[in-house]
């Protein structure tokens, strides 16, 4: 959405947008082995990667310098908002997994979304040192936000509590409940800081998962951590920071950076979808046709919507 919205500063979209899809195979190169026409995949979205800088070498693709997304960054592939979209060969030569295989019932609108379970399932189970029986706020309301919540339940933590916005209230807290949430703060009305420490305690609040890219909620984030407590930032923010960071010195604390996932986060991820753990259904509020995308995306800037699927439906 921000970049939709612009706030990344860049005017220039050369290329077609969408960097969370799945279908169906259509067609491979002569040189392709491991993938069949007919097969339902899923993209991670990579399109580009160097192969040979320190973020590579460990497998972790989406870290290179020289990278560039599918339906995210200006490409000659293309990307999701489309009938048809391109997997560069030389990308399936150093990262095989750059597409995934959907496995039997899994559906194409849950696969097509696997990308933010596979950031919620990083954020929390790899990038955190959360351990079951913590509590974990998620400040944040979107699909990163709820998908997190889902990971924090099945991580086994106690309390699971939501910050999220008045415009939220109607549809998205709700969600969050259904999903796992154990309690959700109203921002626009409430002391965030005072509230999520008075519903974990002081000594129980060790990770926030802060999914706005909002400055003000960073802040927050930090405030409210016991000492030795964590943030993982996986939400993007364009603006500079306005307030001190202090505390992460004075009280121990830590800012992790996150940016999206692995092979182990996909695997892993892919798994839980299959097995119910993870649920899409309750957050897809609207399913339209691909010629419609502007109100899709018109719903979500003004929080109606929690997750849009599109499928094509131009004529040939």
């Amino acid at each position: 959405m921000k970049h939709y919205n612009v706030d990344s500063g860049s005017d220039e979209f050369n290329s077609i947008r969408g960097h969370e899809f799945a279908g169906c195979i259509a067609q491979v190169g002569e040189k392709v082995k491991d993938w069949k026409v007919g097969q339902r995949v899923v993209s991670d979205n990579s399109g580009h990667v160097c192969g040979v800088c320190p973020a590579c070498e460990q497998g972790d693709f989406l870290c290179c310098t020289e990278k560039v997304n599918l339906g995210l960054d200006n490409n000659t592939w293309g990307g999701g908002f489309s009938k048809y979209c391109l997997v560069p060969g030389e990308i399936l030569k150093i990262h095989r997994h750059a597409l995934w295989e959907i496995p039997d019932g899994v559906d194409y609108e849950d696969a097509a979304v696997l990308d933010p379970i596979c950031n919620a399932y990083k954020s929390i189970a790899q990038q955190s040192k959360f351990l079951p029986g913590q509590d974990v706020v998620v400040i944040g309301t979107g699909p990163l936000g709820l998908f997190s919540v889902q990971m924090a339940r099945i991580m086994g933590a106690v309390n699971i509590v939501v910050v999220g916005l008045q415009e939220d209230v109607t549809v998205r807290f709700p969600v969050a409940k259904e999903l796992g949430a154990t309690a959700v703060v109203n921002g626009s009305t409430e002391d965030v800081v005072a509230r999520c420490q008075q519903i974990c305690g002081k000594d129980n609040l060790g990770l926030v998962i802060e999914c706005s890219g909002a400055n003000i909620a960073l802040k927050q984030a930090i405030e409210m951590l016991r000492p030795n407590g964590e943030v993982v930032r996986v939400g993007m923010g364009f603006k500079p920071l306005d307030f001190s960071i202090n505390d992460i010195t004075a009280w121990n604390k830590s800012i992790i950076g996150h940016m999206a996932y692995d092979s182990t986060s996909w695997r892993n991820a892919i798994r839980l979808l299959a097995s119910g753990a993870i649920k899409v259904k309750p957050m897809i509020t609207h399913r339209i046709g691909l010629s419609q995308w502007r109100e899709g995306f018109d719903a979500m800037v003004d929080k109606t919507a929690i997750k849009v699927i599109m499928t094509y439906d131009f004529d040939e």
